[in-house]
């Protein structure tokens, strides 16, 4: 790669669905209570899709997002579109050649399925094809409707997750911007620990497939303390800074208590964190975009600053990266 090329995130929009589920609500369906969850997990409300509304919907209200924020011109020269999702429509037609129609984009279209890192995947590649020379604009989108398969009858996996969407656009961008490193790792050895069927009946090594979520609590809260601690310190290292250069780090949005444990191995105070788990629950894909959304909103990000985001999740998959934000920092919503 010429070094003189590097991507960046230039644009971005989320939504969230306007419904919202309590913890008290869950209280008169479910063997469950605020302080189970809210101790265990940190999550007080989740954003729920409607009954009509579906992943590709979401996903059509972050890009319509992203627009009143940056200007019809944001999408301008978008030559592929890539949709990270586990909850797509359909497996065929790709959500992402969905988004391409109603936007009317001259690109091609993939899915890309790695899990909750799977924002950081979508921007991963889309920063080797702006860099590669072969696009010159991405669309890298993180969408769920991650309600729709969960069983309700289940405490364990239905208070955790929420719905909703978000929409980046990544580009070449001068110095000192851009995304300075990005790390993807996977261990298809914990594949057992979190699942869901699709058309197999089971996993290689037997474990039975069912049509909802089903998560093993203790082994992925293990799994996710220690990659976050090493991604996190493997991508600042090779972004070429020390912790204490990171402006916000941005983490996943699963747990309180997993966030609190990468803050501390970072030694980053708390008003260095962003924290939405609060609020939306585990929005999967989305939950980054969503995160970096607030901190944007809430004037907490400015051009130069350096945003560590870090992921985990089914596979099982990891992924991390340092972006440093530019002038687009002031596209907040009004």
């Amino acid at each position: 790669m010429n070094d003189a090329v590097r991507a960046g995130i230039t644009a971005l929009g989320v939504y969230a669905p306007p419904k919202v589920v309590s913890n008290a609500d869950l209280e008169q369906i479910m063997d469950t209570s605020d302080e189970w969850i809210t101790s265990r997990t940190g999550i007080r409300r989740r954003h729920v899709a409607a009954d009509d509304e579906f992943t590709s919907d979401l996903a059509f209200r972050a890009v319509e997002d992203l627009l009143r924020r940056h200007g019809d011109h944001a999408l301008n020269g978008v030559d592929m579109v890539i949709v990270a999702t586990n909850t797509p429509d359909a497996l065929f037609p790709a959500t992402a050649a969905l988004v391409q129609e109603r936007f009317k984009l001259r690109a091609g279209a993939f899915d890309l399925l790695a899990a909750c890192p799977g924002w950081i995947y979508a921007i991963g590649a889309a920063k080797a094809f702006v860099e590669s020379g072969q696009c010159r604009k991405v669309l890298a989108i993180g969408a769920e409707a991650l309600t729709k398969v969960v069983d309700w009858d289940d405490r364990s996996t239905a208070v955790l997750f929420g719905d909703g969407a978000g929409a980046t656009v990544v580009e070449r961008v001068p110095e000192p911007y851009g995304i300075k490193s990005m790390v993807l790792g996977a261990d298809g050895g914990g594949a057992h620990h979190l699942h869901m069927r699709s058309v197999g009946r089971c996993l290689p090594n037997g474990t039975p497939l069912g049509k909802y979520m089903a998560m093993n609590g203790r082994e992925v809260f293990k799994f996710a303390v220690r990659v976050m601690d090493t991604a996190t310190v493997q991508a600042v290292a090779e972004a070429g800074l020390v912790p204490d250069d990171i402006s916000l780090f941005v983490p996943h949005q699963a747990n309180l208590r997993i966030i609190d444990a990468a803050r501390e191995r970072l030694r980053l105070p708390p008003e260095r964190v962003v924290v939405t788990v609060d609020e939306y629950g585990n929005n999967s894909t989305a939950s980054i975009p969503l995160a970096i959304a607030h901190a944007l909103d809430a004037g907490r990000v400015d051009a130069g600053d350096n945003l560590l985001v870090v992921s985990f999740g089914a596979g099982l998959t990891w992924a991390a990266a340092v972006i440093t934000w530019g002038p687009w920092a002031e596209a907040r919503r009004a």
